[in-house]
């Protein structure tokens, strides 16, 4: 119904109607740089279901009207928690959502579509999307289609940079809490069709049925006072013996003196006694899973230095390679050769290939709000008309041969 589209690509569907005009255009979507496509797949469901015109457009638009009125109803009953008039404007929507569709007019079979797929990586100004058809059909849902393809590939054009400079160690991706909850599935997806090792919410998760990690958070720790042990204890105790332990280490900005108390303490309860550490007891409490403590996490804020680090300078601040060289050293002399260091806070691409230039004993690397920096911006133009060049000035038809054509029997099965 164009309810999420500009008013002028609406409206210039709306003239080729009324004018009964009738076209074959060749329409091609592409980057404003290089990037990583995604979000080809969710495209493609808007036009396999959003393709065709509606028979009777002032009954369409009456009733799409008192569906977003039944919406508002839904919510106001959803609030006060009354079932029998939830249930009430729920039967009313389905029914006018029905009459809606028996209205529509479907024309997907009419139009060709190549594309690139998910994940692809692709040039500035290369096509990675194409429809050949008549724009009367899906002129409606460009400003959609150009929306799903600029923020998943955003994203995963992010990650992949961070990704590479990795050399191969995981990727968390900690990017939820910067932006807008709608948009944690399409984020999730983006980020693990780049290469990320894991997400830290379902939501991000759930288009791929992985599973979100996470250490235990600052707010746990302030919850017990400020101690990281008792909260590293208590999570232990209570969360499933599947997920690995992490433990944020920075509370008392003292990352080596903090983990080695947590591992300590955890030795103590588990076994009722101090660890021998010169025959590298604390080596049995490092692992995956229940009873064990898998990583440690730096996050130390910018502003700070911690109390392992010796003053130097700016590069003293944070996170940095001195700070994890010193404690995968004293780690190890204690038996924790095995204990994960995972790293987070003000970590982007430099930063990262900084650290693995340096050859930092890192194990994963958190990344967080640069990753929601990047922007690849698309756009759409009608290059031919009834298969004759037809473009503004400084456009033309691009390179299709590595398109692929949408197989119609996918979308139906």
């Amino acid at each position: 119904m164009g309810y999420y589209t500009d008013k002028y690509f609406t409206r210039y569907v709306e003239v080729l109607k009324k004018d009964k005009r009738k076209v074959n255009v060749t329409y091609q979507f592409f980057p404003r740089k290089d990037c990583v496509v995604v979000g080809i797949d969710e495209a493609l469901a808007l036009l396999r279901y959003g393709t065709g015109y509606y028979k009777d457009e002032s009954k369409a638009q009456e009733t799409f009207d008192e569906i977003l009125k039944i919406e508002k109803s839904l919510q106001d009953a959803s609030t006060r928690m009354d079932k029998e008039d939830l249930l009430k404007c729920t039967s009313k929507k389905w029914d006018l959502r029905m009459l809606l569709n028996s209205y529509w007019v479907d024309k997907w079979n009419e139009i060709e579509v190549l594309a690139l797929y998910d994940g692809d990586e692709a040039k500035k100004m290369e096509p990675v999307f194409v429809i050949k058809g008549n724009p009367a059909f899906f002129g409606h849902l460009e400003t959609m289609l150009l929306g799903v393809m600029a923020r998943a590939t955003s994203t995963a054009t992010a990650v992949k940079k961070v990704v590479k400079v990795s050399k191969g160690k995981p990727i968390l991706f900690f990017s939820a809490r910067f932006d807008h909850f709608w948009v944690q599935t399409t984020d999730g997806y983006a980020a693990l069709k780049a290469g990320a090792f894991g997400v830290s919410t379902d939501a991000n998760a759930d288009y791929w049925g992985v599973e979100s990690l996470g250490t235990i958070p600052h707010a746990l720790i302030a919850a017990y006072n400020g101690s990281t042990s008792a909260a590293s204890i208590a999570f232990n105790n209570y969360i499933d013996g599947h997920v690995n332990r992490m433990v944020l280490v920075d509370w008392d900005n003292d990352v080596i003196g903090t983990t080695i108390k947590v591992a300590k303490d955890f030795y103590k309860y588990l076994y009722n006694k101090e660890p021998n550490i010169e025959n590298k007891d604390l080596s049995k409490i490092i692992g995956k899973g229940k009873d064990k403590i898998w990583a440690v996490r730096f996050d130390t804020s910018g502003s700070l230095r911690d109390k392992s680090v010796i003053p130097k300078d700016k590069s003293s601040l944070g996170v940095n390679p001195e700070m994890v060289w010193r404690a995968r050293k004293k780690f190890d002399e204690l038996g924790m050769n095995e204990l994960k260091i995972m790293v987070s806070g003000g970590f982007n691409e430099e930063k990262i290939d900084l650290f693995e230039t340096l050859d930092v004993p890192v194990d994963l690397y958190g990344v967080g709000s640069s990753l929601m920096k990047e922007k690849v911006d698309f756009t759409a133009d009608i290059v031919e008309v009834d298969g004759k060049p037809c473009a503004k000035v400084g456009r033309k038809k691009g390179d299709f041969s590595r398109l692929k054509i949408v197989e119609k029997k996918y979308w139906e099965e």
